[in-house]
């Protein structure tokens, strides 16, 4: 028998029907999504069952300074992938290949500027981010490993996962982020509770977390390099990158930079929860971090179904075919708000049990850890209704990042975060303390969600003109 011919990627985005084209997309990267998130839960997991509630604390801060390494990779990941699916439906796949190259190396640039800054200035900025006495050398451990020896092979992975979804492979980004999550879960226990002596747990949580996202990357670059050979507009060639001309430089970071500015915002507001939160008591903060992680199941569900959505949609931007795009955006739409109000429903009966598997409430820390799983409880119960607001804040985000508009994306993340949920979180913990700060969120992405529906409606409509 011939050897199998590869499948032609444009017939996904062109033909195929949207919610068929939708669930093939859509499909690996929210499962990609859910097992990156529970490699992140189970470190969570196995720290809480020391029952120390202060290491807890200091994965909330350390929490901050992962998600600027997902900033870095929207930066050149979703910029560069949004564009190069943009050039796959205007028939230009040679240029793709200079966006796609040039994406990597920026990437492996901003990772190695991050982890400099990191690794120089990490004390002050950990006090910054709300580090007690008691917090701060787990919080600088954790630190040290992850971002300043671990940002690289991070930034790089997440880069080249968006670059091949963008491309069509879906499941081989899917893989390589899945199957580094993966191998966390397994080293996570062997570094935290054999290999490395009591005390040091959040040590060997991000030990096992640096060399799973270096597996990751190494298969990453192989699967990029091997569809490179096919027809897909990927590349990983120096020439490519040095060849790359002023028009899609510009777009690579037209798009780029709003989305790696959204998540920057979006860290800021989690910095701000994380000062508000410690100035209540080091409980409040560790309560704050298990909500942060367990409301992240539904999201991590919805940005996958987002991610999967933005090829469809830039390919059929770019092609002109206004109908598919827009069904696109429609089905996708639909499908994430079924997916949040389950989760609403969900949390708000089994909140207790959801937060209590984060800490181990029977050891000799018992009256400190029934407390912060009892703050969990609650702050689970109010944030978990921002669930279909934020989804919508998501989609229209991804939807705008697609069509290439970015100044409408950082108008729309400047709004959402500065204007809405930050001065929320301030008035509403000023009024009624730890509880006003947990009821911030959904109060402000529901207002950031109705400046998005307008936005959004208001960018279609103007297509059509």
């Amino acid at each position: 028998m011939g050897k199998k011919a590869p499948i032609d990627k444009t017939t996904l985005f062109r033909d195929t029907p949207v919610p068929r084209a939708l669930y093939a997309m859509a499909v690996p990267t929210i499962i990609s999504q859910l097992v990156n998130l529970v490699h992140n839960m189970v470190d969570a997991f196995f720290i809480g069952r020391t029952g120390n509630a202060y290491m807890m604390a200091a994965t909330s801060i350390t929490l901050t300074l992962v998600l600027m390494n997902v900033a870095l990779a929207n930066l050149f990941g979703t910029g560069g992938g949004s564009l190069m699916a943009r050039l796959m439906g205007a028939g230009r796949p040679d240029r793709g290949k200079k966006v796609s190259a040039y994406s990597v190396y920026g990437a492996v640039l901003a990772a190695l500027v991050y982890s400099a800054l990191v690794g120089i200035f990490n004390r002050p900025l950990l006090r910054f981010l709300g580090a007690s006495d008691a917090t701060f050398g787990f919080a600088r451990s954790y630190a040290m490993v992850v971002i300043v020896l671990g940002s690289l092979p991070s930034i790089l992975s997440m880069t080249l996962g968006h670059l091949l979804r963008n491309a069509g492979h879906s499941g081989k980004a899917s893989f390589g982020l899945s199957g580094g999550g993966v191998l966390n879960m397994i080293l996570d226990p062997l570094f935290m509770f054999v290999l490395l002596p009591p005390g040091n747990e959040v040590l060997g949580a991000a030990i096992a977390t640096a060399l799973s996202n270096t597996a990751a990357c190494v298969y990453l670059l192989f699967a990029c390099r091997s569809a490179g050979k096919e027809t897909s507009p990927l590349s990983l060639s120096i020439r490519e990158a040095a060849g790359i001309g002023k028009e899609d430089r510009r777009g690579i970071f037209a798009v780029g930079v709003p989305s790696a500015v959204l998540l920057a915002l979006f860290d800021l507001a989690n910095v701000c929860v994380n000062i508000l939160a410690s100035g209540h008591d080091d409980l409040v903060l560790a309560g704050m971090g298990i909500v942060m992680k367990v409301e992240r199941i539904p999201n991590a569900m919805n940005v996958g179904l987002c991610m999967g959505m933005l090829p469809i949609v830039a390919y059929n931007y770019s092609s002109g075919n206004r109908a598919r795009m827009e069904e696109t955006i429609r089905t996708a739409r639909n499908a994430g708000l079924l997916i949040c109000l389950a989760s609403m429903v969900f949390f708000e009966i089994v909140a207790r049990p959801a937060v209590g598997i984060f800490l181990h409430t029977g050891g000799e820390n018992n009256a400190e850890a029934l407390r912060t799983v009892a703050y969990a409880a609650l702050f689970l119960r109010i944030r978990c209704l921002a669930s279909p607001f934020q989804f919508l804040n998501y989609h229209t985000s991804y939807g705008l990042q697609a069509m290439g508009k970015g100044r409408a994306t950082l108008l729309h993340a400047f709004v959402r975060e500065i204007i809405f949920y930050i001065p929320c979180m301030f008035l509403l913990d000023r009024l009624f303390g730890e509880t006003g700060l947990a009821a911030a969120l959904p109060v402000g992405e529901a207002l950031g969600a109705v400046f998005a529906l307008w936005l959004l409606a208001r960018t279609l409509r103007h297509q059509k003109g």
